[in-house]
């Protein structure tokens, strides 16, 4: 009889990683970034793109749940990066496909002068009063229902 033969276990299980260790490992091998790669390194690169993949998940998560809702989408993906410093500085040239625009901060002295203005949906209608010269900004907004609702 011949001994049995013990089972390989695969690198990400050796490494408690989810994300496929030689599949990144080939993949490296394929781009032929070196004429040498480890198998450490691919442990390492594997386990980055892991974390970086997790702490993704995370934020769009919480930014989903701030806004009530459980799925993720493209626009809480979108909202997660722009938000956070680190996530950011790594995709500042990256578009994210749905995602939508990120508002930037309003600057004081801009807010100030926006705030009347008025925002107002396709389903009222808006009527602006006031004087017809820029020296004189007195501005009164009224919105009444649009009688097509």
């Amino acid at each position: 009889m011949a001994p049995s033969k013990k089972e390989r276990t695969p690198l990400s299980e050796k490494a408690k990683l989810a994300f496929p260790v030689g599949r990144v490992g080939s993949s490296l091998r394929k781009g032929r970034y070196a004429k040498r790669v480890s198998t450490p390194a691919a442990v390492f690169l594997t386990a980055v793109l892991q974390y970086a993949t997790t702490e993704l998940l995370e934020l769009s998560q919480t930014t989903a749940a701030q806004k009530g809702r459980c799925t993720i989408k493209p626009r809480h993906i979108c909202v997660a990066v722009r938000e956070d410093p680190d996530l950011n500085e790594l995709l500042q040239k990256v578009t994210i496909a749905g995602g939508g625009v990120v508002d930037k901060k309003i600057h004081p002295a801009i807010a100030e002068n926006a705030k009347y203005k008025h925002k107002s949906k396709s389903h009222s209608l808006c009527y602006i009063i006031g004087s017809s010269f820029p020296q004189h900004v007195d501005y009164l907004v009224t919105c009444y229902p649009s009688p097509l609702c």
